[in-house]
């Protein structure tokens, strides 16, 4: 799949300074966007995302993670980093 392969090409540092060497674009990502594109570029889909986050953090019962991440998601393709028709599993992997 082209989005994921997109995902795997950016090179990512440890403090979060990402570069796409397919546009040459570079920024920076919080710790949470950080381990949401470590589990993207492993394949994993929502439930699993989630659980990275729910370990990685104190997550308040009322946060929406599900929400969260699909905002994220959404993110990404706006930033053209993830075609517009990616689609993400609901399965753990």
């Amino acid at each position: 799949m082209e989005s994921v392969q997109r995902l795997n090409e950016l090179a990512i540092s440890d403090a979060g300074f990402v570069f796409d060497p397919w546009s040459g674009a570079t920024f920076n990502v919080n710790p949470t966007a950080k381990l949401l594109l470590d589990g993207l570029k492993a394949g994993e889909g929502r439930v699993a995302l989630m659980a990275r986050v729910r370990n990685g953090f104190e997550v308040s019962a009322l946060t929406d993670l599900r929400r969260d991440v699909d905002e994220f998601i959404g993110l990404l393709k706006e930033f053209g980093l993830l075609d517009r028709d990616f689609a993400l599993s609901d399965a753990h992997g």
